[in-house]
């Protein structure tokens, strides 16, 4: 199963103060995403350029600070076999994210937690 990161999501307390410094250091933008959670997405280079986009999300209270690299595969069933056969797990149940995919967080055999998607939509 060959597989690529397409996306990373970062948490933030304050996304609007994280989206400002990513703004100013680096020169990202960020447009605030038209969906069921408080989410601004990234843009981070030309398209065409290498590199991946992402987004920042609000973090849950209590919950650590965290970078999660979201990677495409063709099924998801068959990532989330591959995962847990691998000695991995499923942190959350794979749902649909409207408009782009069906979605799982997993965790690897040392406690990484990665994102899995099958896009479902194109241009997602």
């Amino acid at each position: 199963m060959a597989a690529r990161p397409v996306h990373f999501d970062m948490t933030a307390e304050n996304p609007e103060r994280m989206t400002e410094f990513y703004s100013k250091v680096f020169g990202w933008t960020f447009q605030k995403w038209d969906g069921p959670m408080d989410y601004w997405m990234a843009t981070t280079g030309a398209e065409g350029t290498p590199g991946i986009n992402g987004g920042v999300g609000r973090r849950e209270a209590g919950k650590p600070a965290q970078t999660i690299n979201t990677i495409a595969v063709d099924s998801i069933d068959d990532a989330i076999s591959a995962i847990k056969a691998a000695g991995g797990s499923i942190v959350m149940d794979k749902h649909e994210i409207p408009g782009v995919g069906i979605f799982v967080h997993a965790a690897d055999t040392e406690g990484n937690e990665i994102g899995v998607i099958q896009m479902t939509h194109a241009g997602a």
